[in-house]
């Protein structure tokens, strides 16, 4: 039994519970309470000292930090992961992209409007940051005028990681309307056997992004 740590209204943690559930794997889900300290306890530094979620713990109590290597060890010998070679390499970049050119940007913008005050400094950062998340998305429609998916021939591991935080981008500010490939992209994978969508916000966090986009 897999035991994942996480915070609901993350993507990080959505991408790895979507994965799991798409395996048909056997799970328990712990909700951590980041906004109280729930990554700062004794317990929990004890085995994620980088105090983030989410964090995959194995029945034998092996840890396992970080979004997109969890969902590279879940789908090792699936068919969320191609077995040619190259393809795996192009799945890997995507992920890798994911990783510092669009979570940085279109997930920390929906941070800022959500579970930041109105007030907050950090809505200053905000032009910049949807900015830097539009050209994200341009590289994303661009690859899609030619390819449906981003893991090779077939929906996997680089379509998670893409998926989780582009589909909430609205909350951020992100206006999808211009992007009709990554549109169509996210109704297959909404399509996909198996798929969960993220869990609703609560009505304080969907109020501050009503209140910011």
């Amino acid at each position: 039994m897999i035991t994942l740590h996480g915070f609901s209204p993350s993507g990080n943690c959505q991408k790895v519970r979507l994965l799991l559930e798409q395996l048909g794997c056997d799970y328990r889900w712990v909700e951590v309470d980041i906004a109280n300290g729930g990554t700062r306890t004794p317990e929990f530094l004890a085995k994620n000292p980088n105090g983030k979620v989410p964090m995959l713990e194995t029945a034998d109590g092996r840890i396992l930090v970080e979004s997109n290597a969890m969902l590279f060890w879940l789908a090792e010998g699936s068919a969320f992961f191609p077995a040619d070679g190259w393809q795996r390499a192009q799945a890997l970049s995507w992920m890798f992209f994911e990783q510092y050119s669009h979570e940085p940007y279109v997930a920390v913008a929906r941070f800022i409007c959500g579970w930041t005050a109105l007030d907050s400094p950090r809505r200053a950062e905000l032009p910049k940051l949807r900015e830097r998340g539009l050209q994200a998305l341009a590289v994303m429609e661009r690859h899609l005028l030619t390819a449906p998916w981003f893991t090779g021939n077939a929906y996997g591991i680089a379509d998670i990681a893409l998926f989780a935080y582009t589909d909430v981008a609205s909350d951020g500010g992100f206006d999808l309307s211009p992007y009709p490939g990554i549109r169509d992209w996210l109704a297959r994978v909404r399509a996909t056997p198996g798929f969960v969508p993220m869990p609703a916000l609560d009505a304080q966090a969907a109020a501050r992004i009503e209140a910011s986009t």
